[in-house]
């Protein structure tokens, strides 16, 4: 019995509850195995690691230190063949009104236009990827939201 599979494009906007983030823009990327978010000032500090998420040009900036106790480090092959550590902490995304567990690994990614990139390991096998659509999900909430307001 196969299971059904939510079509996704390439992008979306998505939350991030256990981190306090809303609304945050994220690139669907099949040729990356790992998700990894934006992230600045990671150090592992008396077995925490603490840092600090996105940055001045994204919505939800904030200079709040987040903190874990559980994490781990990877190591994660660029497209270029380089091998960089990483750590990596696991939390929860909502995509489609589905909230899913997620692996991100904590990368500077202030040179990118998305502050979040969804991996294969993430995407597998809950989602198909249509490269010419965007923002599914995010379109599927503000329909939903207006429909509610009609009635």
């Amino acid at each position: 019995m196969s299971k059904h599979k939510i079509v996704i494009g390439r992008t979306d906007i998505a939350d991030f509850p256990l981190l306090g983030f809303n609304q945050v823009e994220v690139k669907i990327d099949t040729g990356a195995y790992t998700s990894s978010i934006h992230c600045k000032h990671i150090e592992e500090v008396s077995g925490q690691l603490r840092c600090v998420f996105l940055d001045e040009k994204h919505p939800e900036y904030s200079l709040k230190t987040h903190t874990f106790n559980d994490f781990k480090t990877i190591r994660v092959k660029s497209s270029n063949g380089i091998s960089q550590k990483r750590y990596e902490i696991h939390s929860k995304i909502i995509l489609f009104h589905k909230t899913y567990s997620i692996s991100l690994s904590l990368s500077d990614r202030q040179d990118m236009k998305y502050p979040v990139l969804l991996g294969r390991k993430f995407l597998n096998p809950k989602f198909v990827v249509d490269p010419a659509l965007t923002n599914l999900s995010h379109k599927n909430n503000i329909y939903e939201y207006q429909n509610i307001i009609q009635k």
